[in-house]
């Protein structure tokens, strides 16, 4: 056998500790930025916090003395509001449970004070994967919101890796696979359909009505959400009792896989930027309260300058400290960029209210400060900001575009609140039906069809004209 030496190139998915730190405490609230902070000043004694002082300090401290670190490369809402999930069975797979015996109790206490990221990066702890592997999926898990779903695609989460490394969308579907295999079950899911169909499949075969079921929930979802249940019987040729069966089995399913992670306790909002009208133009500033004020500690670096060759570990700490400062400081860098992108594009809604609001996107957004939809996702949830017209999420001022007759656009916010005025101002012995008022819209120029009427007034919490009525 003849020996040869041969020369290969070979990518490997490296995602830095600052990067992944970067990406988390991007999507952190508030509340829990300042528990991750305190988190950290009890871990590094390389880090402490300065009083008294407006502004971050320098990346480096006071001690740029001290050895330099490497360098680190850088439509199912509506299927909620009409299903009634509140009395599940107990069904495999669910995530749910009756029982109220103390082990039970204490079970849920307990996962209540563990947050989801941790809860599957547990398991993936027991899992054979390679280093490539595992990386690829803590990017997924820490893209989760809380609810268990993945609200960025694969693509965009490839978009948001360092183009040298590669990513192979088939190697993003397979990470995504090894998530949804995880616990709770439906985790990981894109869309509440997909939530559902992961559970049913998790149920044994013999399950009754559980292909019919499963069925349902993958293609006709929206027939669901919407009531058609007369379509839904004649598609699947069922009986009354047989589709009541398949719908008590969908709605024992857990939609909110994530959520009993989420603490149950009150949290109270504090705004990341105030919005105010200076010379006549709206601004945004960042809320100086819930920015942390951090530094290097002098004493330890100190410590770590006079002794180069034994502090290894102070060295890495001081990296890690380093990190943390340079992170939160981009973090609301961000924050107030892109809270100045939406103040622009929704001024009108400040001096107007919210049938002012324009159609907003999050792709607009990201084109106006040069980052990447998934970012932008990112900073505007858990996010928030002090108006004169009361605090908002971020979240609020992205609204849906809704056809005109004169071509142009109007967004659903803004017809909320049409919808909203007409019924306020109407005559309550004789209330509009859905079909008036989407035929007096259409008299503003705003193409709006009864049903959509009906699913904007369901969401405000409006009752239907019969219930409005008054003798």
């Amino acid at each position: 056998m003849k020996q040869s030496l041969q020369l290969r190139l070979h990518q490997q998915l490296t995602l830095t500790p600052q990067l992944q730190q970067s990406i988390r405490l991007l999507q952190l609230s508030t509340q829990d930025l300042s528990q991750e902070i305190s988190q950290m000043l009890q871990e590094n004694p390389m880090l402490e916090r300065t009083d008294g002082e407006d502004r971050f300090d320098a990346p480096l401290g006071e001690s740029a003395s001290a050895p330099e670190p490497h360098e680190e490369s850088s439509s199912h809402d509506q299927v909620y509001e009409e299903m009634a999930w509140g009395d599940r069975s107990v069904t495999p797979g669910s995530g749910n449970s009756n029982d109220e015996d103390d082990d039970h109790v204490f079970q849920q206490a307990d996962t209540a004070r563990q947050s989801l990221q941790q809860h599957l990066m547990d398991q993936t702890g027991l899992t054979p994967l390679t280093l490539r592997d595992r990386q690829l999926l803590m990017v997924l898990i820490q893209a989760l919101d809380d609810d268990g779903y993945l609200t960025s695609s694969l693509e965009e989460v490839a978009e948001m890796l360092p183009e040298e490394l590669e990513i192979d969308p088939l190697e993003l579907s397979t990470a995504l696979k090894l998530l949804q295999s995880l616990e709770p079950v439906g985790v990981g899911a894109r869309d509440l359909g997909e939530c559902l169909r992961i559970q049913l499949d998790a149920l044994p075969d013999d399950t009754p009505y559980r292909q019919v079921a499963r069925e349902i929930v993958t293609t006709q979802i929206a027939l669901l959400g919407e009531r058609e249940y007369g379509k839904l019987k004649k598609a699947h040729n069922l009986t009354d009792g047989e589709f009541i069966l398949v719908r008590q089995l969908i709605t024992s399913l857990n939609p909110r896989p994530g959520a009993d992670f989420s603490s149950a306790e009150t949290r109270y909002v504090s705004p990341d930027v105030f919005v105010r009208k200076v010379r006549g133009l709206w601004v945004t500033s960042l809320n100086p309260e819930v920015m942390p004020k951090l530094r290097i500690n002098e004493m330890y670096a100190s410590i770590l300058r006079n002794n180069r060759d034994g502090g290894a570990g102070l060295s890495s700490q001081l990296q890690e400290a380093r990190w943390l400062i340079k992170n939160v400081h981009q973090r609301f860098e961000t924050i107030l960029k892109v809270s100045q992108a939406i103040v622009d594009r929704q001024r009108m809604f400040f001096e107007h209210g919210e049938v002012a609001m324009k159609p907003l996107t999050l792709k607009e957004i990201a084109e106006a400060v040069d980052l990447h939809e998934s970012t932008i996702s990112r900073v505007t949830t858990q996010k928030y900001m002090m108006t004169p017209r009361g605090l908002f999420e971020f979240k609020h001022f992205f609204a849906r575009a809704l056809a005109t007759e004169d071509g142009g656009a109007a967004s659903n916010t803004a017809i909320r609140a049409l919808i909203k005025q007409l019924v306020e101002a109407e005559n309550r012995v004789k209330p509009l039906s859905d079909n008036t008022i989407a035929e007096l819209l259409g008299k503003q120029g705003l193409v709006v069809a009864r049903r959509t009427v009906a699913k904007y007034r369901e969401l405000m919490n409006i009752p239907p004209a019969n219930q409005r009525k008054s003798l």
